[in-house]
């Protein structure tokens, strides 16, 4: 069994980061980083995961729904999410939403902290 964890580059993705590395630690099972962030990612030394590029150009919920068809043994999916506005929600496309919706695992979301 496998955690997915789609790392982004701010705090909901260092957050959702965190969590994944420590449900991995309590599941004892691996951890796979999904580098959604512009540069590398680095894990902490002795951390039960690895780290995966997504292609460039593809966008950041197809990454992470082509990453979970890809690796049948991805048992839990952990997310960053943030706070929006209600005028945010109706104008922008929401990743975390269609993740939530369409990933065939259950998903862990994960809140920044305040």
């Amino acid at each position: 069994m496998t955690i997915l964890v789609a790392v982004t580059d701010d705090d909901p993705g260092a957050a959702a980061l965190e969590v994944a590395l420590a449900e991995g630690d309590r599941r004892r099972t691996q951890v796979v980083a999904l580098n959604l962030r512009a540069g590398p990612l680095a894990v902490p030394d002795g951390a039960r995961a690895t780290v995966v590029d997504r292609v460039v150009g593809v966008e950041d919920g197809d990454a992470v729904l082509e990453r979970l068809e890809a690796d049948a043994d991805v048992d839990l999916l952990v997310i960053g999410v943030r706070r929006r506005s209600p005028v945010g929600k109706a104008f922008l496309g929401d990743v975390a939403q269609r993740l939530l919706l369409e990933a065939p695992v259950p998903v862990l979301a994960v809140k920044d902290r305040l």
